[in-house]
C-alpha cells in the first residue's frame, strides 16, 4: 500500500527506493512460453493444487464466473477526495460510479481483480493503456468495502510530519507502473516513452508454472518426442527441487520484498542481488527496531531472522510453491525440528499454560494488519520486545494478545524471566538507527562499531551505512572502506555507494576492486561512485574495468523506461559525466513521468543555474515547492537562487520555510542573517547563532556571528565567539585578523602581537598568511 510518506533523502544511495512492489519481468528471456494449461496432461495433480491457490489467482478477470464464485456484495457509498463512489455487480460486469451529490460524474467498468487472500483490489482501464486501481477495495476478512488510498496512510509518530493519502489516480496506483508482474505471468509493458503510452501484454493472469520453472516449450518438445526407454539428461526446464536454500528464498523474494530492479529480467536460480536492490531500515516504513510499519513484503524482516545463519531454513521449508502453509495443521512443526529443547517444556519456555493454546508463531511470528488492511506475519522470528514498543512505538506480540495491558506491564514480566535481558542488544542498535535517521551523530563511533563487527546482522549494518550518507564526518570513510570486505553483498553494495564523492587514492583503488565484485549490485554501486573521479586519473587497464561496469549501470537505469526514478538516476549519471544536456533531459523526463517527484525538479534547477538559465531553475524549484511546500531542499535552493537574483523578499520567505522544516538548517540561517542584517540586526544575530550552533565545524558561521555581535556593540560576546572559533580552527586567518583588530581598537597591542605570534607557531599556516602576519606584527611594533 501507498502513502505520500516521509522520504528520507540518502544522497549517495544510488537507486531510488520507490513505494512499489517488485518489477519482475522474465518475458525477455529466450524460450517459448506455453502456458499453465500445457502442464495439465502430465502434471494434473500439481495443476489442481496450483490453480485455486493465491498464486494461481493473483489476478483474475472480473466476469460472470468470478462474480458467481466470489459473491461479493455491492458497496455502500464511500467518499473519496470529495466525491462519492459505489460499486455494483450486474450479471457478468462490475461497474463503479463516481458522483458529486446526486450528479453522476463518471462510470467506470472494472475488468480485473487482484488478490483476495486479505483484500481484493480492482482495475479499470485508463487513458494511454493504463490499468488503474479503483479507489474502493474489499476487505475479505472484515467483509466490507473501504477507501483504498486512505487506508495507505502511515502513522509515523509525533516526531515526523503527518502522512497523507495519495490521489487514487496517482501513477503509483497504476497496474502498469506498480505491482503488475507479481500478479501476472510473462508480462511485457511495451511502454512508448515518446507518447507515454502502454501497450501491455501478458501470457497468463496469475502466477503460472513458468514463472518459477521458466519457458516450458522446450520441455514439452523433449517429452513429446521421447522414445520409449530413452533417458533425458536435460529436461529443458528449471528444476526448483535442486535449488539451494538461498536460491529458493531468492526466487520467492523477487515478489516478496520491497525493492528496486537493476536488470530487465530475472529467472529463478539467479542471485537476488544480481537483479535487485533491497530497502532496509533507512526507510521510515520500518520502525527503528526493524518491525514493519507499512507493507514491506517480507524479505527485509526475513533477513533479520536469527535462524537463517544457524540452519538451511528457507521459504520452501514452510511454504509450498503455490504459497500454501505446509504446517497449517501443526504450526510448531518447522520450529521444533531444531528447537527440541523447547519442545520438552513449552510451558516453561512461553510462560503460558499449555491450555492457553500458544504456538511458536504466536510469539515469534505474530500476524497483524498493516496499512491497506493486509495481514502479514512477522518473518524476523524474533521474540516479543515490549520495551521497543515503549521506546519506538513498534508492535510486540505480548500486547497484540493482551490488548487490555500496557507495554510497561509486558516489559516487567519479560524482564523478570531468566533470560529477561534478551531485548537489550536490539534496543542498542535500534536507538542508533533512530539517531541516524534524526541526523544525530553523537554516538557515531558506536554506529561504526556495529558496521565493522562481522557478527552484526546485515540489515542493521546496511541500514546504518545508508543513513551515514547524511553524515558529514570524514571518519566514516575508513568504516565504509572496511565494509567493502563484508560477507554480505548488500552491505558491500551500500558501502560502495556511500563512498561516492570521497575522492582519495585509497577510495579509488577500493572502488576499482568493487567494480569486479561477483555481485552485480555491488559493481553498479561502485561504478557510480567511481565515475566522480576524473577520467584521466585511471590507467588504460583501470578505465577498461570502469567502462565495462558502467554499461551494467546504464542497463540498470534503462530496464524500466516508465519508471521516473530510473530517469532521475540517469540524470545523476549524466551530470557526473559532465553531460549537462542529457542530464537535464533525464531530469525533465522523470518530472514529466511523475510530476509529484521532487528530486528531479531540484537537481535540474541546480543544473539550469549552472548553465545560466536561472528562469528555468526558478520555475522548477517553484514547482517543487508547490508539490511539497514543506520540502527543506526545495525551499533552501529556491531561497538561495532568489537571493542571487536580488529577490530578497521572496528569498527570505523560502529560507524561513526551510528553517521551519529543519530548525538546524545552517545554510538557510546563515543566509537569513545576511539578508536581515541591513534592517534588523537582532534578527541577524539570532540567525547567525543558529548557523554557528548547528555547524560548529564551519568557521564562517561563527565568524559571521562575531561580526554581528560587534555590529550590535556586544564586544565581549564577539571576543568570546572568536576565541572559541580559533580554539577549533587556529588557522582561520580571517578570524585571527578580526580578533587582532578588536584588540588594537582597545589599545591592547601586546595581546594582538601574542595572537599573531601564536598563529605563526601553528603547524600548517600558509606562506601567504605568514607574510601577512609578520607584516602586521612589524606594523604594530612600530606604533608602540
Amino acid at each position: 500500500m501507498l502513502g505520500r510518506g516521509i522520504n528520507l533523502i540518502v544522497a549517495t544511495v544510488l537507486v531510488i527506493f520507490t513505494y512499489s512492489c517488485t518489477q519482475r519481468n522474465n518475458s525477455q528471456v529466450a524460450g517459448e512460453y506455453s502456458g499453465s494449461e500445457s502442464c495439465i496432461e502430465c502434471h494434473d495433480k500439481f495443476y489442481k493444487l496450483w490453480q485455486p491457490s493465491y498464486h494461481g489467482q493473483a489476478m483474475m478477470p472480473v466476469n460472470s464466473g468470478f462474480i458467481a464464485k466470489h459473491q461479493l456484495p455491492n458497496s455502500q457509498p464511500i467518499e473519496v477526495e470529495g466525491h462519492m463512489f459505489t460499486v455494483e455487480f450486474q450479471d457478468s460486469t462490475m461497474m463503479m460510479y463516481e458522483k458529486d451529490g446526486d450528479k453522476l460524474i463518471k462510470t467506470y467498468e472494472v475488468l480485473w481483480a487482484m488478490g483476495g487472500h486479505n483484500v481484493y483490489c480492482f482495475l479499470t482501464p485508463f487513458e494511454k493503456g493504463k490499468l488503474q486501481n479503483i479507489p474502493l477495495a474489499y476487505d475479505a476478512n472484515g467483509k466490507t468495502w473501504f477507501n483504498y488510498p486512505e487506508s495507505g496512510v502511515r502513522h509515523f509518530g509525533d516526531e515526523y510530519p503527518e502522512d497523507e493519502a495519495l490521489p487514487w489516480k496517482d501513477a503509483m496506483y497504476a497496474f502498469n507502473t506498480g505491482c503488475y508482474s507479481c500478479h501476472i505471468s510473462q508480462l511485457s509493458s511495451n511502454f512508448d516513452l515518446s507518447t507515454e503510452t502502454y501497450h501491455t501484454t501478458w501470457r497468463e493472469a496469475g502466477i503460472n508454472c513458468e514463472t518459477c520453472h521458466g519457458p516450458g516449450g522446450e520441455h514439452i518438445r523433449i517429452f513429446k518426442n521421447l522414445k520409449e526407454g530413452e533417458e533425458v539428461k536435460d529436461i529443458g526446464l528449471i528444476v526448483t527441487s535442486t535449488f539451494t536454500p538461498e536460491q529458493n528464498t531468492d526466487a520467492c523474494a523477487t515478489c516478496h520484498s520491497k525493492m528496486n530492479p537493476i536488470t530487465p529480467s530475472y529467472m529463478p536460480g539467479d542471485k537476488y542481488f544480481d537483479n535487485y536492490n533491497l530497502t532496509t531500515l533507512e526507510d521510515l516504513d520500518f520502525y527503528p527496531d526493524g518491525r514493519s510499519l507499512g507493507e514491506n513484503y517480507t524479505l527485509t524482516g526475513w533477513k533479520m531472522n536469527p535462524c537463517l545463519e544457524e540452519s538451511d531454513l528457507n521459504c520452501v521449508t514452510c511454504h509450498t510453491s503455490s504459497g500454501r502453509d505446509r504446517n497449517k495443521d501443526n504450526p510448531d512443526n518447522s520450529c521444533l525440528q531444531c528447537h527440541t529443547d523447547k519442545a520438552e517444556n513449552i510451558q516453561a519456555h512461553t510462560g503460558h499454560k499449555t491450555e492457553d493454546g500458544l504456538t511458536c508463531l504466536s510469539c515469534h511470528m505474530p500476524k497483524r494488519q498493516f496499512v491497506g488492511r493486509f495481514l502479514r506475519s512477522d518473518h524476523s522470528f524474533r521474540p516479543p520486545m515490549p520495551e521497543a514498543t515503549i521506546r519506538f512505538g513498534s508492535p510486540n506480540a505480548c500486547n497484540q494478545c493482551h490488548t487490555d495491558k500496557s507495554p510497561e506491564w509486558a516489559n516487567k514480566i519479560v524482564k523478570a524471566r531468566p533470560n529477561g535481558n534478551y531485548q537489550e542488544e536490539t534496543l542498542r542498535w535500534a536507538q542508533l538507527i533512530k539517531e541516524a535517521r534524526d541526523n544525530d551523530w553523537t554516538n557515531v563511533d558506536k554506529m561504526y562499531k556495529y558496521i565493522a563487527d562481522s557478527e552484526t546482522n546485515e540489515v542493521v549494518a546496511n541500514s546504518l551505512i545508508r543513513l551515514l550518507a547524511n553524515c558529514t564526518l570524514d571518519s566514516k570513510t575508513n568504516v565504509l572502506l572496511e565494509a567493502l570486505n563484508n560477507k554480505s553483498e548488500l552491505v558491500r553494495s551500500s558501502a560502495a555507494g556511500g563512498l561516492g564523492g570521497i575522492q582519495t587514492a585509497k577510495v579509488k583503488d577500493a572502488l576499482l576492486k568493487a567494480c569486479e565484485d561477483e555481485i552485480r549490485l555491488v559493481r553498479i554501486q561502485a561504478v557510480n561512485a567511481i565515475l566522480a573521479f576524473p577520467e584521466n586519473s585511471f590507467t588504460a587497464e583501470e578505465l577498461s574495468i570502469v567502462q565495462k561496469t558502467e554499461k551494467e549501470y546504464v542497463t540498470s537505469m534503462t530496464s524500466r523506461l516508465d519508471n521516473w526514478s530510473n530517469h532521475y538516476n540517469l540524470g545523476i549519471y549524466y551530470q557526473n559525466k559532465g553531460n549537462v544536456d542529457e542530464a537535464l533531459n533525464s531530469y525533465e523526463t522523470a518530472a514529466r513521468l511523475y510530476p509529484e517527484s521532487m528530486m528531479p525538479l531540484i537537481n535540474s534547477s541546480v543544473l539550469y543555474s549552472y548553465v545560466g538559465n536561472t528562469e528555468k531553475a526558478e520555475e522548477n524549484l517553484k514547482k517543487a515547492v508547490e508539490v511539497d511546500p514543506e520540502n527543506e531542499a526545495a525551499n533552501l535552493n529556491l531561497g538561495l537562487l532568489l537571493a542571487e537574483k536580488g529577490k530578497m523578499g521572496e528569498a527570505e520567505k523560502a529560507l524561513k520555510n526551510a528553517l521551519k522544516v529543519n530548525p538546524e538548517q545552517a545554510v538557510a540561517a546563515y543566509n537569513l542573517s545576511v539578508i536581515t542584517a541591513p534592517r534588523d540586526l537582532n534578527a541577524a544575530l539570532q540567525y547567525a547563532k543558529i548557523a554557528a550552533d548547528a555547524r560548529p565545524d564551519e568557521p564562517k558561521y561563527a565568524y559571521t556571528l562575531a561580526y554581528y555581535q560587534m555590529e550590535n556593540n556586544n564586544k565581549k560576546q564577539a571576543v568570546a565567539t572568536l576565541k572559541a572559533l580559533l580554539d577549533k580552527n587556529p588557522l582561520y586567518y580571517t578570524a585571527v585578523s578580526f580578533l587582532a583588530e578588536i584588540y588594537l581598537r582597545d589599545g591592547k597591542k601586546q595581546d594582538a602581537i601574542k595572537l599573531y605570534e601564536k598563529t605563526l607557531k601553528t603547524e600548517g599556516v600558509s606562506d601567504q598568511d605568514k607574510a601577512g602576519i609578520q607584516q602586521a606584527i612589524v606594523s604594530i611594533q612600530k606604533s608602540i
